[in-house]
């Protein structure tokens, strides 16, 4: 195939845009899946995997999103202190009453890959509608 080349973006070529997505009365996964894809970058035309053209996400309302099924008290929030007996499980429910932004975090995380891109830096989570980043013109995202 001569001639034949696809399109590479470069590293500081890509514009950057940020969304707001409302999380009130959406499923947690959902809204986690979305803002994962925005903050890769494969919503647009010009993703490569090794160049960041993600852009920003803004999530608000997180403390009213909905968790579909018994997953609230089913599912756990795990994790170790690093000390003997150290072990913790938290269901769901009570990890959204104590630290809903944390869990959302932990959520999208565990959907991004693991490379050195961070593009964890990128999503911005709020539990009111308010937030402070009205100076960068943020779209609304419907989906």
């Amino acid at each position: 195939m001569v001639g034949s080349s696809s399109y590479m973006a470069k590293p500081g070529q890509e514009n950057k845009k940020w969304y707001v997505i409302d999380a009130a009365n959406k499923a947690m996964g959902r809204v986690a899946a979305v803002a994962a894809r925005i903050l890769c970058g494969k919503h647009k035309p010009e993703y490569t995997p090794h160049v960041d053209t993600g852009d920003y996400v803004i999530v608000i309302n997180i403390d009213k999103v909905k968790m579909t099924g018994k997953k609230a008290m089913q599912s756990a929030w795990h994790y170790h202190s690093g000390h003997p007996g150290g072990y913790k499980s938290i269901p769901w429910g009570v990890a959204m009453e104590k630290k809903p932004t944390y869990l959302f975090e932990h959520v999208v995380k565990g959907m991004l890959p693991r490379n050195r891109l961070k593009y964890i830096s990128k999503l911005k989570v709020y539990t009111g509608a308010a937030h402070p980043h009205a100076a960068q013109a943020p779209e609304v995202y419907n989906f």
